[in-house]
């Protein structure tokens, strides 16, 4: 053989084989995206209906199916308890087949909020009590755990302490009711308004031990104690015997981690330590929009998560 024609031919296998361990690398990383795309986080983050219908299309349960695809193993649904009860079920059956949990869903019996419970008015306990023996219904269809009990608006006409004593009285009911059920109540001190009775996490603290009930602890939304107290870890080990809940949002904006203030991988590392276990609810709106947004919240919730 010429030396000019064995050049020539050393020259284009190593082309070649430059080529193909190129392709092989490159398949190799296709093939690993979508399992590192779809592994499991270190915590039980669970996303909500429309937070991917630009991915997961609109129909809700083709998005329950795109979150376990992207590696959330929880939904939660405030709106549940209004769903026609065949949905109820097929979600239900989905997150079984799919080993997904059930996370929160309100218990509300029309506006929450202004069916106070502080009044002590029987009209408003009977709406009360009628809705968590529903909410025990609807718990047994897709397979619910949690459900989220906001007390409603202060009495102004009433002392703070027959306010809640009246509380105590309507909470003490309804766990009656949930207990039978296997169902707690979760109770959510809020931001969104200063006319809210329930607004701090001790305080929140007090009521569930003044019921003393399984049925009835904390669900510590960080993103409104953020905003109403601070201190976020601090409070949580405080109160860390009654939560059994937590629910995510950035401040200001509540949007996904990494958009506000609130250094995420912290909070989220100190409850890893910690052992929980529950649920995370991502109950906040997307930063971005499209799909390009879903995507960016996805790869937010990767990095907070990433404190191992």
């Amino acid at each position: 053989m010429e030396r000019r024609t064995f050049l020539q031919q050393g020259t284009l296998a190593g082309i070649s084989a430059l080529t193909f361990g190129a392709a092989a690398t490159a398949g190799a990383a296709d093939t690993q995206q979508p399992a590192a795309a779809g592994k499991p986080f270190n915590l039980d983050y669970a996303p909500h209906a429309g937070m991917f219908k630009n991915s997961g299309g609109e129909d809700f349960l083709d998005q329950i199916r795109f979150m376990h695809d992207q590696g959330f193993r929880s939904i939660e649904d405030n709106g549940m308890l209004k769903r026609d009860k065949a949905l109820q079920n097929k979600i239900g059956d989905l997150l079984a087949r799919l080993n997904m949990r059930m996370g929160v869903f309100v218990i509300d019996g029309g506006d929450n909020w202004k069916v106070s419970l502080t009044t002590g008015k029987q009209e408003f306990l009977d709406v009360f009590l009628k809705t968590c023996e529903a909410s025990v219904e609807l718990a047994k269809r897709v397979n619910a755990k949690w459900a989220t009990v906001v007390p409603g608006y202060f009495e102004r006409k009433l002392p703070i302490g027959v306010q809640t004593g009246h509380v105590i009285d309507a909470l003490r009911r309804g766990s009656e009711i949930l207990e039978k059920g296997g169902l707690t109540m979760v109770l959510e001190p809020l931001s969104d308004n200063p006319d809210l009775f329930m607004r701090t996490s001790d305080q929140t603290y007090m009521l569930c031990r003044a019921v003393n009930s399984p049925s009835c602890k904390i669900l510590y939304d960080i993103y409104h104690m953020q905003r109403n107290e601070g201190q976020l870890i601090a409070n949580i080990d405080l109160c860390w015997s009654e939560i059994a809940y937590i629910q995510i949002g950035d401040n200001p904006g509540r949007k996904e981690p990494g958009t506000g203030e609130i250094n995420y991988r912290n909070v989220f590392k100190h409850l890893y330590n910690k052992g929980y276990k529950g649920v995370m609810g991502m109950e906040h709106g997307n930063a971005k929009p499209g799909k390009e947004g879903e995507q960016a919240l996805i790869q937010a919730y990767r990095d907070a998560d990433n404190f191992r």
